[in-house]
């Protein structure tokens, strides 16, 4: 396999790192030579099985570097600047930043028990999955630690534009990450930053079955797709990895499709 990026000490940040579409692109880039951060919140109970999924990125020869912390803390998120800092010096920099957080509300609008969606529910949705993106971004930019040719790259859904039960806040919030990834793109272009969002299929991962109903969205998504197979964890990584090719180094504020063509029905 071809390791473009060995020997660059090149970094790829990622928030919410440790399972889904975030750990596949963490696997994909340390197997081309990317060094690793990732950020990500599991409880104790799950650790031994993230340490063991990790083990696939170090035995890549890259560094690596994992903090369980709380991506949404401002003062964890300087925590890791100063670290990333430190580790960097005067070689290292952030080739990639990767937006995976999956930290919504997944209430209804109504409901007979009235556990509906409320005002703090769509605020806490759209400031973790939306909003977070535009505060790892500045505070890396702040901080000088972005290559020269930078890639932001965050995760949208179908639901941007579709409506199903119980996806209201998170719908509010991909719709706002689309919308900071353009504004981002747009005002960051002079130095250097591309930004784009993929949006993927249906993919099976641990946040999509936390979607009420998620069992009919994965059996119309069989149907609806030409070779009748989801979309998965490894095919959206894939596409991060072409972005952050030199190759990609004009696409900029889009919505890349990632879905075998799901969409076309």
């Amino acid at each position: 396999m071809v390791k473009e990026f060995g020997n660059k000490n090149y970094w790829a940040l990622i928030l919410g790192g440790s399972s889904g579409l975030g750990l596949a692109t963490a696997q994909k880039l340390a197997n081309h030579g990317m060094n690793i951060c990732v950020i990500y919140r599991a409880p104790r109970v799950h650790e031994a099985q993230i340490q063991n999924e990790f083990k696939d990125i170090t035995q890549n020869g890259v560094e690596f570097l994992a903090f369980n912390v709380d991506a949404l803390s401002p003062v964890k998120r300087n925590e890791v600047i100063k670290t990333l800092q430190t580790k960097f010096k005067e070689n290292g920099s952030i080739k990639v930043l990767v937006h995976s957080i999956a930290k919504g509300n997944l209430k209804p609008m109504v409901d007979v028990n009235n556990l509906t969606l409320n005002n703090q529910d769509f605020l806490l949705t759209i400031n973790a999955m939306a909003i977070s993106l535009y505060d790892w971004t500045q505070a890396i930019l702040e901080a000088k630690l972005f290559c020269e040719d930078a890639r932001v790259i965050s995760f949208t859904s179908e639901g941007n534009s579709k409506a199903w039960r119980g996806y209201a806040a998170v719908s509010a919030a991909k719709t706002t990450l689309e919308a900071i990834t353009r504004n981002i793109a747009l005002e960051m272009a002079p130095f250097g930053i591309k930004a784009n969002c993929v949006q993927a299929g249906v993919t099976d991962t641990a946040s999509f079955r936390g979607i009420p109903g998620h069992e009919h969205l994965k059996e119309m998504a069989l149907k609806r797709n030409p070779s009748h197979k989801l979309t998965s964890p490894q095919d959206v990584a894939n596409v991060v990895y072409l972005l952050t090719k030199d190759e990609a180094s004009w696409i900029n504020g889009s919505i890349i499709t990632v879905d075998g063509g799901e969409h076309l029905r």
